[in-house]
């Protein structure tokens, strides 16, 4: 476990944010400003939230479906600069580490897979109707910089995606991805207490 020794700045930074926290988001542990949230009603968190500075939370009710559009778990910490875009479901489990500059999104400006209602090249991506696909990461999973989550993303327990992935697909349970698109390189071992690489 690393341990923080803050410099004076630092400190005033950090109480200033203590209190913010205390007041708007009680039960999480740290809300370090500045932080932007959009949509607040849509996003549910479990105690000892921790986030780092400049991350952007925003909850977009473009599917009506579901009550929370973010649900994150307790004692989950988000580095600075993480962005997470939330339109229809994004739910992150317990114990989650994420790095620096992690981008997390079920959404899409357009429809890039449909055969039938693909946006069209011609139309301004701004003004293309946005496509959803509900994104999951389970409990204990440790994200590093730079990881990009994208929208159908299925992310299980206790998994470490690599610095500067992508993940579009389902990851299994208790493994460790690298690459664009994510790829599994290796398997957690319970009976051996060792990651096994796994054989392509």
């Amino acid at each position: 476990m690393i341990r923080n020794e803050y410099g004076f700045s630092e400190v005033v930074k950090n109480i200033y944010s203590l209190i913010y926290t205390r007041i708007f988001f009680r039960g999480a542990r740290l809300i370090r400003r500045p932080c932007y949230i959009r949509g607040k009603k849509y996003f549910k968190f479990g105690s000892g939230l921790t986030t780092g500075y400049s991350c952007r939370i925003e909850m977009f009710n473009v599917v009506d479906t579901m009550k929370y559009k973010l649900e994150i778990g307790k004692n989950c910490k988000l580095g600075d600069h993480v962005h997470i875009a939330a339109g229809e479901h994004v739910i992150i489990g317990d114990n989650c580490l994420m790095a620096s500059k992690i981008y997390i999104s079920d959404i899409n400006h357009g429809d890039y897979t449909s055969t039938t209602h693909a946006s069209s090249p011609e139309i301004p991506p701004d003004t293309r109707k946005l496509s959803t696909k509900p994104v999951t990461i389970g409990d204990n999973v440790w994200l590093g910089d730079n990881v990009c989550i994208l929208p159908g993303a299925d992310i299980g327990n206790g998994c470490v995606i690599g610095a500067n992935a992508i993940v579009n697909s389902r990851i299994p349970d208790n493994t460790i991805a690298v690459g664009v698109p994510a790829k599994v390189i290796k398997q957690y071992n319970f009976k051996n207490n060792t990651w096994m690489r796994v054989k392509e």
